[in-house]
């Protein structure tokens, strides 16, 4: 009996799938993660010698004395014993060399001086220039002598100090020869473009005012008036214009001479100069040496003084002699 041969059949195992590989990416990351630790902690480690050595080679290389790292004691002894001053020593100690500093130094200031003496020279003509026009159109009026013309330190001023123009006792509107002598100064003032101070000014009778509260509120409301006559007639602009109440802190001339409350209680157009405080300050000086004819180096004025028309000079309360005159009437008012 034949027999068939027994075929041997080949089947291929399939192949499973590994389930696991995972752990090999995850084995990976944690050897990442523990070499970063550990150079992560190797670089806090700093190794302080090896530091210093690399700080000084650093600091010799770039030509430094002393380390700016490094601490060091405090540039004064004692700490808070005082504030560091600086060296006010001369330069040079050479005579010669100091002298010649000495010499520049004096010569800038010589040449200052002279700079604002000729700038106050040209101020005081040009404000004479005006005088004399502001005198003419009164004159031309018939009021000439109503008006008082000086110099001090700020500038032109013009004093109504005439009986027809002061203010009746105790009042602040202006007579009619009063209005004329202030149209005819406001004519002559509108055509410059000098700014234009009123002062208002009362005399030093110890009377209290019978429509003010103080010899100030009178002075302030006088000096009111002559600007806003000035402004609204002559039609001078604001901007130019100010005002300034003395009350009877700033006489003409001495309280105690005689019929002199009538000059006192004024009000005075001040002119005020172009140049600045030190030059003008020099102008009254330069009116005296004009009018007297002397060549004496000009000084500056202090508040208060003036040169005046006639070569008087006027500082706070002046020691005057007052001749007879119709600006001095007889009688005290306010």
């Amino acid at each position: 009996m034949s027999t068939r041969p027994r075929s041997r059949l080949h089947e291929e195992e399939e192949e499973h799938v590994n389930h696991e590989r995972w752990l090999v990416t995850y084995a990976d990351m944690v050897t990442l993660l523990m070499v970063l630790f550990i150079v992560m902690f190797s670089i806090s480690q700093v190794d302080q010698r090896k530091f210093q050595e690399l700080r000084d080679g650093l600091a010799a290389g770039f030509g430094a004395q002393d380390s700016i790292l490094e601490g060091a004691n405090s540039l004064q002894p004692e700490m808070g014993a005082r504030p560091v001053s600086p060296d006010l020593q001369p330069i040079s100690a050479d005579p010669a060399a100091r002298a010649r500093v000495q010499r520049a130094v004096e010569e800038s200031r010589r040449l200052e001086r002279d700079r604002r003496a000729a700038d106050a020279r040209r101020e005081l003509a040009r404000l004479e220039a005006l005088r004399e026009r502001l005198m003419t159109a009164l004159e031309e009026a018939g009021l000439r002598g109503d008006v008082r013309a000086s110099y001090d330190e700020r500038g032109l001023v013009l004093s109504l100090v005439s009986r027809h123009v002061v203010f009746e006792n105790d009042l602040a509107v202006l007579t009619a020869r009063g209005i004329s002598v202030v149209d005819q100064l406001g004519a002559v003032l509108a055509a410059v473009p000098d700014p234009v101070q009123v002062d208002g000014h009362t005399n030093q009778v110890p009377v209290k005012p019978r429509y003010y509260d103080t010899d100030w509120d009178l002075s302030a409301a006088r000096a009111l008036t002559v600007l806003g006559r000035l402004q609204g007639v002559a039609g001078l602009p604001p901007r130019r214009l100010s005002l300034a109440a003395y009350g009877h802190t700033r006489p003409m001339v001495d309280p105690s001479l005689p019929r002199s409350q009538r000059v006192n209680k004024r009000v005075d157009v001040v002119v005020l100069a172009s140049t600045d405080h030190e030059t003008s300050a020099l102008i009254p000086g330069l009116a005296r040496e004009r009018r007297s004819g002397t060549s004496e180096a000009p000084g500056p004025s202090g508040p208060g003084a003036a040169a005046t028309g006639d070569g008087a000079t006027a500082a706070g309360a002046p020691q005057l002699s007052l001749p007879p005159s119709p600006l001095l009437p007889p009688g005290p008012d306010s």
